[in-house]
């Protein structure tokens, strides 16, 4: 297939860019329910008709404030219906959305505004705005800050309703003559890098890199028409925006979360979601919570029947009797409960963003909730391989998307090329990674495909430890064998240039209490780190991890910390993969008193 013709699915809204395609959305599905969000602890619902007049007025006001074609425009809020209707209104007046990170600090909010030249920021409430009000002075370009939530000091921020009351005042012809105006190859939205090296850089994607990433993804129904998608995942990061445009295109909803992450699997239950787009760590934090109290040896002999049945129903085969009654005690015992978890009508979840464990996989498969990985970056305009239910490896990340090639360098790394790729970093003409040769986008990661077409990524380049005898090693493996126990949360490998690898440890904060308690030890973090008998216990965890791996591949010494890894400090990114070279550096004087002994 020609990379350049991907078409649209039938129900797609057959959109020319992404300015157009909320109008013609709401023209296609009036009626329908849109947006679904919560208030006063009840789900409220939002259906196209009502959006298209939000984001009109919306777009129009800006239009009024004088946000010209190709100006960008930062949008610094978090993952909520306010954001959506911003997005659209920004890429419907013209101009190009510049989404910061609302766990961003104010030297960062001034980075990708000041890099990015904006000249207006739309800011969640007054905690958001005093961000930019910090750094201003430095943003020479900004002339407009709005606020959606104008409560607190605001100072001279336009409040959202008041830019909708300014839009009123303009013909809707106004509004209609900017988004058709816009071409296929303007530039749609600048996504800054979270960046686990450097500061960030701003991935310019123009419309059609968005346009036929939702058109590769139609053809292979990662949604289909009509899907409800429950979305934590911040908007500001290229994967849920992806989604978001997905939803929209083909007529489905959106159930945003509440704001409160601890509130996500209540909340999978009340809103029984038609798909879920994940990362990692919710995945392994609902299979932790389903398995911590549970017998090992019965969960593992149940995921083993639950695999071998879905396979042969897959294949169209029959269950043997006693096969099948081996699962009947299995989808009563555990299943039904996975699956509930989940809401009970999960069609299919998926993750990306960072690597998980294929037992997690297996496990989730097993019970009836099919979690996809996919593979992608911000460059590929979010994705560029994925699985789907029906054509999956898992292990793998997928095979590439249609219009996707993807191919192995002779140093083992990935490059992908196709009509996703996006236009280059702004104002950056960085090479370190993300380099474009001959239309081939050189992704800084490593990988191998298989004779069927499956891609797995082996490693990052720049992760790969080398130890003092030349051994590679790739972090990530024993990384995630030790994050599926319950009691750890992060693991950190380190070793490059060292004798042998070391790790640097993090307890859950939320099952460790468990422990404590059941131990009569102190609920303090901090004595947690140093008490022998939690020691004792991460040891075990860690000699269960090592017999996978060759001697010299093998962790022999850690350290507990007395805290998470977090955002706000630097050493996650958003999308919660960790920050490495942060981690290395922050924490160089306990890698180097393990060496020291």
């Amino acid at each position: 297939m020609e990379a350049s013709t991907v078409k649209p699915a039938v129900a797609s809204t057959g959109s020319k860019t992404i300015a157009d395609l909320l109008p013609l959305a709401a023209e296609a599905h009036a009626e329908r329910t849109a947006v679904r969000y919560k208030r006063d602890g009840e789900w409220q619902d939002v259906s196209y008709g009502e959006v298209r007049t939000i984001v009109s007025e919306i777009g129009r006001g800006l239009i009024d404030l004088g946000i010209e074609p190709g100006e960008r425009v930062s949008l610094l809020c978090s993952t909520r219906p306010e954001w959506t209707y911003a997005d659209f209104a920004i890429s419907s007046a013209g101009a190009v959305v510049v989404p910061i990170y609302p766990t961003n600090s104010p030297g960062e909010c001034e980075w990708v505004a000041g890099n990015s030249e904006s000249v207006a920021v739309i800011c969640e409430d007054a905690e958001q705005f005093a961000k930019i009000q910090e750094v201003r002075e430095n943003l020479p370009k900004l002339r407009t800050i709005v606020v959606i939530d104008p409560d607190g000091e605001h100072g001279d921020a336009v409040p959202l309703e008041e830019v909708r009351e300014r839009g009123r005042g303009l013909e809707e012809t106004a509004w209609s003559e900017r988004y058709e105006a816009v071409g296929p190859d303007d530039p749609y939205t600048i996504i800054y890098t979270s960046g686990t090296t450097g500061p960030p850089k701003g991935c310019v994607l123009a419309h059609r890199n968005y346009r036929q990433v939702v058109n590769m993804c139609e053809e292979i129904s990662v949604l289909e028409e009509g899907d409800l998608v429950y979305l934590y995942l911040p908007l500001a990061h290229a994967y849920a925006l992806l989604i978001q445009l997905l939803a929209f295109d083909l007529g489905g909803g959106i159930a945003y979360f509440s704001g409160d992450t601890k509130q996500i699997v209540p909340e999978l239950m009340e809103v029984k979601p038609d798909y879920l787009p994940s990362v990692p760590r919710i995945f392994e934090k609902i299979y932790t919570l389903v398995t911590s109290n549970g017998d090992p040896e019965m969960i593992k002999g149940a995921v083993g029947v639950g695999m071998k049945v879905r396979q042969l129903q897959a294949a169209g085969q029959e269950v043997p009797a006693e096969l099948q009654a081996h699962y009947d005690k299995a989808e009563e015992a555990l299943f039904k409960n996975v699956r509930g978890a989940f809401g009970g009508k999960l069609k299919q979840a998926n993750t990306g963003a960072a690597p998980i464990a294929k037992e997690i996989l297996e496990f989730f498969y097993a019970s009836g909730v099919p979690v996809m990985e996919g593979y992608g970056m911000t460059e590929t305009a979010t994705v560029a391989t994925t699985q789907t239910p029906d054509d999956f490896r898992l292990g793998s990340v997928g095979k590439p998307l249609p219009g996707c090639e993807v191919r192995i360098a002779e140093d083992g790394e990935v490059l992908i090329k196709g009509p996703n790729i996006f236009e280059g970093y702004y104002k950056n003409e960085d090479a370190s990674f993300g380099t474009i040769v001959g239309g081939w986008l050189h992704t800084g990661d490593l990988g191998s495909l298989d004779e069927d077409g499956f891609l797995s990524i082996t490693g990052r380049k720049k992760d790969i430890i080398i130890t003092a005898g030349g051994k590679n090693l790739t972090p990530a493996n024993i990384e995630n064998d030790l994050k599926q126990s319950r009691w750890i949360s992060q693991a950190v490998m380190y070793g490059d240039r060292r004798p042998y690898p070391v790790a640097l440890i993090t307890l859950d904060p939320e099952e460790i209490v468990h422990f404590a308690k059941e131990h009569e030890l102190s609920e303090d973090p901090a004595e947690l780190a140093e008490d022998p008998k939690v020691r004792e216990l991460i040891q075990g965890i860690l000699d269960e991890a090592n017999k996978k791996y060759a001697q010299v591949e093998q962790v022999k010494k850690f350290v507990i910390l007395d805290h998470d890894l977090t955002q706000e400090t630097g050493e996650l990114t958003p999308t919660l993969k960790v920050k490495r070279n942060v981690i290395n550096e922050k924490y160089a004087d306990l890698f180097e008193a393990l060496y020291s002994g």
